[in-house]
C-alpha cells in the first residue's frame, strides 16, 4: 500500500534532510521515493526550515500533536523551555521572578514531561516530570506536545504530554560540531552579566560491523532573575461606621474603640510587605546518545541525560507588621470605592478603602506598634537528575519490535537559612518589654501601584543612618529558620512495543505492547526554628553578631521608578548564609548563649511527623489497530493499567503520631480513537477521542504534617483516599495547507473530568480579640493545632506558642467538570514572492488564538473570617451571630479563558529576526506574594490580571560558520497585578518583573 505525497509535503521533507526525529512511520516505500523524483525539491533553511519540518510532522501524524524544532542546534525560539512552549497554540505559562517555570496546556497544570519518550521525575513531590528550568533549551533539538493521545501514550496527563527530543546520531548527514557562548543581563539584578556555554559534537561512521553514531551535547548556564513584589493587606482592617452596633461573641464593642470611625465603613491598612524576589540559577546539562545499527533491520541505542541544578533564592522582605494595632487610630486621607463584584451570582457590594495616608504610632493605644522587620529568605534547591535508557529495535518482514529499559532519578536537597530581624527604633520611648519598635509608615496606593515607606516627617521616624547601621545596635534577632529537606524520586520502567503489518487489508498494522514501572517518592523534613522571640529579654542584640550584618538591596523601585519605598535596612548576609551556613549558625548561637544562659539552639534532625514514603507499581498493556482506506487513516486501541500504591506516613490523632502504611490499588481500561481524513491534497480533518487518568501528586497522598512557626500559614495534610482523576477528551480539527510552509487551522476540544482534585480550607475561628484558639489543642471549633505557631499580637498574643490555625487539604470533587475550547492558528511567509518583492520576501508570521471555558464542580471556597466581617458589614450586619458566610465554586486555578500569540519574523541575506507578543487573560491562582495564605486573601484564590509580554531576537550569519545574536525577554517590562476576590476588586499584590537581554555567538565547525 502506498501513500502519494503532495508537492508541499515533499518540499517539507527536503527541509529536514540534515536531521529529523523518527516519525510514526519508520519506513519510506519505494513508491514514495519514485513520487519524490517527479517533483521539484525546494530547499529551505533557518527559521523557515524549522517551521516547515515541524509543520510536516504535525501534518503526517495520525493524532493531534504540535511540534517546535530548532532552526539549528541550540537555537529553539527561546532560552527557557517553558517559554519555548508558550509559542504553541493552547499553552500558557506561569513565571517565577519573570522566568517561565509552569506550563498550562489547555488550562491544566497536570501534564507529563518526557525526554526521548521516557517519563521523567520531578525535583519535588509532583508527578509532572522534570522542571523546565532544569533543562537548558540548548541541548534540545525539538519539542513535541501530544494533545490527542493514542494507546501507546503513557497515561497520566490532563492537558497534554510534552516530549523533549535530543539529537539522534544515525540521522545526521554530516559531522556536527557547534559551540555557543552567551551572556545574559537582567535589568533588576545587581550581579552583572551571567555567562552561558553550550556545545555539541555528533557524527556517525560506516564500518564492516555496521553503522555507529554518537552525539554529545552539554551546557553550563548561569542566570539571575528578579522581580519586586509589594503586598498591601487590607483584609482584617475593617473600621465600622460610627452608628454601627458592633457585636462580637455577644459583646458590644464600645464606640470609643474606633475613634477614627466615619459615617461610612472603610478598610484601613492591616499589613505591609516589600518583597524583593531574586533567584540565581546554576545549571549543568549533559546529554549523550550512542546508536549502533549492525544492519538495515536492527538498531541498538543508549541514552544518558544528566542535569545538575542549583537554584538559589536570595530574596528579602521588609515588613510593616503590627499595623492593625493602631488601625482605629489612623484616619486615611484618601479613599477609593472597592466593588467586590459577585461570587456565584451573589453580589458582594462595595466599600471604601484607604489609598493614601500615614500610619502613626499611638502610645496610649499600643506602646510599640506598628513595627518594622527585615527578613532575608536564603533558601535553595539543589537537584541532581539522571535519565538512562537502553534498548533496541528490529524490523522483520511483517513484524517490528522494540524494547527499552529506563531509569529516571532525582535527588533534591533544600538548604535553607532564612532569618528575620526586628528593628529597634531609638526614637520610640520603648518600655523594654516587647521587641517591637513603633515605626511610622506612609502609603500611597493610587494609580494602581502599591507604594509605601517610612514616614520620615513623623516625630517617631528613625534616621536613614539608624536604619542602615550594620553595627547591630538597632536590630535584634527575631527568628531563624534552618532546613535541609530531602526529596528522592525514582522511576524504573521496562517497555516492549510490537507492530505486526498486514497486507491487502484496511487494517495496515496491529500495535501491541506492555510497560511495567516502579515509582517511589520519599520526603524527609529536616528543619528547625530558632526564636520567634517577642520579648526584648529573649532577643539577642545585633551587636552580638554584627559580623553577619550587611545592608539590604536599595534598588526597590528600579522597575517602575517609584520614589516611595523602603531602601535602607540591614539583613544577615545571604551570600554568607548560603556559602558558609555552619559559620552563620555558630555565630548566631554564640550570640544566643551570650544573651541567655539557656538558649534555644538548633537541632537539625529529621522530623518523623513530616516524613513520608510512597511507592507505586504499574502494569500497562495496550493494543491498537492502525487502518487506512481511501482518504481515511487512523487508529483505535485500548490501554489497560493496574496500579498498586503503598503510602507510608504519620497519622496524627489525639493519641499522638503513628507511622502507618496505607495500601490501595486500582485499574482502568482507557479506549483511544484517532481519525484523519484528507478530502483534498492540502486539507486535513482530524477527530480524536480518548480516556485518560491523572494520579494525585505524592504530597497529596501523604498523611504527614509539616508545621511552620508563622501563625498565618495554613497546615497542609494529604489525603491518601484521593482517587485518580478521570478524563474524557474529544478533539475535532481542520487544517488547510494552502501554500508552501503555510497553514490555517481551527480545532475544538472538550474535556470532561471526574474526581477533580480541589483544595479545601477549614478556617480556624477567632475570638472577640481576633485571636485564634490557643488553649484548646483539639481545635473543636475548627482548624488544626500547630504546636510551634508563634503569637504575633494579631492572631495570637505575643509570647504564645501553639495555636489552632487554618487547615488545608485536597479532596475529590464529586461533580464532573468540563473544559471546552477553540484553538485557531495561521502560519505564512512571503518566500514564494521573491521575484516580485525582493528583500521583502523574507517576512513571515505566525499567530494563534485560544478561547476556552470551564464549567462544573461542586467544592466551594468559603470566605475566611476577615472576608466574612467585610462582606457582612457591606450589607449592614455587624453582629457576628447573624453573619452569613459567602461561598464560590473554586473552579480551575491558573486557567485563562482567552490567550493569543503573534510572531513576525524576517529571514534573508543571513539575517534572522523574530518578534513575539504573548497575551493571556486574567486567571485565578494561589501564587501570591510574600507567603500570603487564603486567610489573608479573604478566603479565595486571587486573580492575576490580563498580561501581555513582548520578546524579540535578532541574529546574523557572518559567514557559513559564525553566527552572532541577541535576544530580549519582556521588552515591555510587563509586570503582574493581582486582586483579591475578583479582578479589579481590590489590588492586593504586584509583581514588577525584569527585562532580560541575552547576547552571544555560535560557531559551527
Amino acid at each position: 500500500m502506498t501513500h502519494k505525497l503532495s508537492k508541499i509535503t515533499l518540499a517539507m521533507l527536503s527541509a529536514t534532510a540534515l536531521y529529523m526525529p523518527s516519525l510514526v512511520h519508520a519506513q519510506e516505500t519505494t513508491a514514495e521515493v519514485e513520487a519524490a523524483d517527479d517533483y521539484e525539491v525546494i530547499q529551505v533553511s533557518g527559521i523557515r526550515s524549522s517551521l516547515t519540518s515541524a509543520l510536516l510532522e504535525k501534518r503526517e501524524s495520525t493524532n493531534l500533536i504540535e511540534v517546535i524544532e530548532a532552526e539549528d542546534i541550540g537555537k529553539l525560539p527561546d532560552q527557557n523551555l517553558a517559554e519555548v512552549l508558550e509559542n504553541i497554540t493552547g499553552i500558557q505559562i506561569t513565571r517565577t521572578a519573570g522566568v517561565g517555570t509552569g506550563v498550562q496546556i489547555r488550562g491544566s497544570n497536570s501534564n507529563n514531561v518526557l525526554i526521548n519518550g521516557v517519563q521523567t521525575v520531578s525535583s519535588g513531590t509532583g508527578r509532572g516530570g522534570i522542571s523546565f528550568e532544569d533543562v537548558s533549551a540548548s541541548i534540545i533539538a525539538g519539542v513535541e506536545v501530544t494533545k490527542a493521545s493514542d494507546a501507546k501514550t503513557i497515561e497520566g496527563s490532563v492537558g497534554g504530554t510534552v516530549n523533549l527530543r535530543t539529537i539522534r546520531p544515525l540521522e545526521l548527514s554530516e559531522q556536527l560540531i557547534n559551540v555557543r557562548i552567551q551572556g545574559e543581563d537582567s535589568s533588576l539584578t545587581t550581579d552583572g552579566i551571567q555567562p552561558r556555554f553550550s556545545a555539541v559534537y555528533g557524527d556517525n561512521w560506516d564500518t564492516d560491523s555496521g553503522k555507529f553514531g554518537f552525539v554529545f551535547s552539554g551546557s553550563l548556564t548561569k542566570q539571575e532573575s528578579s522581580s519586586f513584589r509589594p503586598r498591601v493587606d487590607r483584609d482584617g482592617s475593617l473600621v465600622e461606621n460610627c452608628d454601627a452596633d458592633v457585636v462580637r461573641s455577644g459583646n458590644l464593642e464600645p464606640i470609643e474603640d474606633r475613634p477614627v470611625c466615619q459615617d461610612f465603613d472603610f478598610l484601613g491598612i492591616q499589613f505591609l510587605n516589600q518583597e524583593y524576589e531574586n533567584y540565581e540559577y546554576d545549571t549543568t546539562n549533559i546529554s549523550t546518545t550512542f546508536e549502533y545499527a549492525p544492519n538495515d533491520d536492527m538498531k541498538f541505542f543508549v541514552d544518558l541525560v544528566i542535569t545538575d541544578q542549583e537554584r538559589r533564592q536570595d530574596s528579602t522582605r521588609v515588613q510593616g507588621s503590627g499595623v492593625s494595632a493602631v488601625l482605629n487610630q489612623n484616619l486615611p486621607t484618601e479613599f477609593e470605592t472597592v466593588n467586590y463584584g459577585s461570587l456565584d451570582g451573589v453580589q458582594l457590594g462595595s466599600i471604601q478603602a484607604a489609598v493614601v495616608g500615614v500610619i502613626e504610632p499611638d502610645l496610649d493605644k499600643d506602646d510599640d506598634d506598628p513595627n518594622l522587620r527585615f527578613s532575608s529568605d536564603t533558601g535553595a534547591r539543589v537537584t541532581d537528575t539522571s535519565l538512562f535508557r537502553i534498548g533496541g529495535e528490529w524490523q522483520g518482514e511483517n513484524l517490528f519490535a522494540s524494547f527499552e529499559i529506563s531509569s529516571a532519578n532525582s535527588d533534591t536537597v533544600n538548604p535553607n537559612l532564612s532569618s528575620t530581624l526586628n528593628f529597634i527604633n531609638p526614637n520610640c520611648p520603648l518600655d523594654a518589654t516587647s521587641n517591637d519598635n513603633c515605626v511610622p509608615f506612609r502609603y500611597d496606593l493610587t494609580g494602581g501601584a502599591l507604594t509605601f515607606g517610612i514616614n520620615f516627617d513623623s516625630d517617631y521616624a528613625p534616621t536613614v543612618g539608624q536604619l542602615s547601621d550594620t553595627s547591630g545596635e538597632h536590630v535584634v534577632l527575631d527568628q531563624v529558620q534552618i532546613g535541609r529537606n530531602e526529596t528522592e524520586n525514582s522511576l524504573d520502567a521496562l517497555r516492549a512495543d510490537f507492530s505486526y503489518y498486514l497486507d491487502d487489508s484496511p487494517v495496515t498494522s496491529i500495535d501491541f505492547g506492555f510497560r511495567f514501572s516502579e515509582r517511589e517518592s520519599t520526603f524527609n523534613d529536616i528543619s528547625d526554628n530558632i526564636g520567634g522571640f517577642s520579648q526584648m529579654a529573649d532577643s539577642p542584640s545585633g551587636s552580638l553578631f554584627s559580623e553577619l550584618l550587611v545592608q539590604g538591596p536599595s534598588n526597590f523601585g528600579d522597575a517602575d521608578g517609584r520614589e516611595l519605598a523602603i531602601r535602607n535596612f540591614v539583613i544577615i548576609d545571604p551570600d554568607l548564609a548560603f556559602k558558609n551556613p555552619d559559620y552563620v549558625i555558630e555565630t548566631l548561637e554564640a550570640a544566643l548563649i551570650a544573651h541567655d544562659d539557656t538558649p534555644d539552639l538548633s537541632n537539625l534532625e529529621p522530623d518523623s511527623t513530616a516524613f513520608f514514603n510512597i511507592s507505586e507499581e504499574t502494569l500497562a498493556i495496550y493494543a491498537q489497530a492502525n487502518f487506512e482506506f481511501d482518504y481515511v487513516v487512523g487508529n483505535f486501541g485500548v490501554r489497560h493499567i493496574e496500579t498498586s500504591v503503598d503510602s507510608t506516613g504519620n497519622t496524627v490523632t489525639d493519641a499522638g503520631n503513628t507511622l502507618t502504611t496505607i495500601s490501595g490499588d486500582y485499574s482502568f481500561t482507557l479506549p483511544k480513537l484517532n481519525l484523519v481524513v484528507t478530502p483534498h491534497d492540502d486539507v486535513v480533518l482530524r477527530l480524536g477521542w480518548g480516556q485518560d487518568i491523572r494520579r494525585p501528586d505524592f504530597d497529596q497522598l501523604n498523611t504527614s504534617v509539616s508545621f511552620d512557626p508563622n501563625i498565618n500559614q495554613s497546615v497542609n495534610i494529604g489525603n491518601p483516599g484521593l482517587e485518580p482523576q478521570e478524563i474524557t477528551t474529544l478533539d475535532i480539527s481542520a487544517e488547510w495547507y494552502f501554500a508552501e510552509a503555510a497553514v490555517v487551522s481551527i480545532g475544538y476540544f472538550d474535556k470532561e473530568i471526574s474526581n477533580l482534585f480541589v483544595s479545601t480550607l477549614d478556617s480556624s475561628p477567632t475570638d472577640a480579640n481576633g485571636y485564634f484558639e490557643y488553649n484548646d489543642t483539639s481545635c473543636s471549633g475548627g482548624g488544626f493545632f500547630n504546636p510551634i505557631a508563634a503569637g504575633d499580637d494579631f492572631l495570637a498574643p505575643l509570647g504564645v506558642t501553639g495555636a489552632c490555625v487554618d487547615l488545608q487539604t485536597d479532596v475529590n470533587d464529586s461533580a464532573k467538570t468540563t473544559q471546552t475550547g477553540i484553538e485557531m492558528a495561521v502560519q505564512y511567509d512571503l518566500s514564494s514572492f521573491e521575484d516580485e518583492l525582493g528583500w521583502a520576501s523574507g517576512f513571515g508570521f505566525l499567530a494563534n488564538y485560544t478561547i476556552q471555558e470551564y464549567k462544573g464542580g461542586s467544592v466551594v471556597n468559603e470566605s475566611a473570617t476577615r472576608g466574612t466581617d467585610i462582606f457582612n458589614a457591606i450589607n449592614g450586619i455587624y453582629d457576628d451571630a447573624d453573619f452569613v458566610t459567602y461561598t464560590a465554586v473554586q473552579g480551575l486555578l491558573d486557567f485563562s479563558e482567552n490567550a493569543y500569540n503573534i510572531t513576525a519574523y524576517y529571514e534573508k541575506y543571513g539575517l534572522s529576526a523574530r518578534l513575539r507578543y504573548t497575551w493571556r487573560e486574567a486567571f485565578r491562582t494561589d501564587d501570591t506574594a510574600g507567603g500570603a495564605s487564603r486567610n489573608s486573601t479573604l478566603g479565595f484564590p486571587v486573580v492575576t490580571h490580563d498580561r501581555g509580554q513582548l520578546n524579540a531576537s535578532v541574529s546574523y550569519d557572518v559567514n557559513e560558520n559564525l553566527n552572532l545574536g541577541i535576544e530580549a525577554v519582556n521588552l515591555n517590562k510587563e509586570g503582574v497585578s493581582q486582586s483579591c476576590v475578583n479582578e479589579g476588586a481590590i489590588l492586593c499584590f504586584q509583581g514588577l518583573a525584569d527585562r532580560r537581554i541575552t547576547f552571544g555567538a555560535s560557531y559551527r565547525f
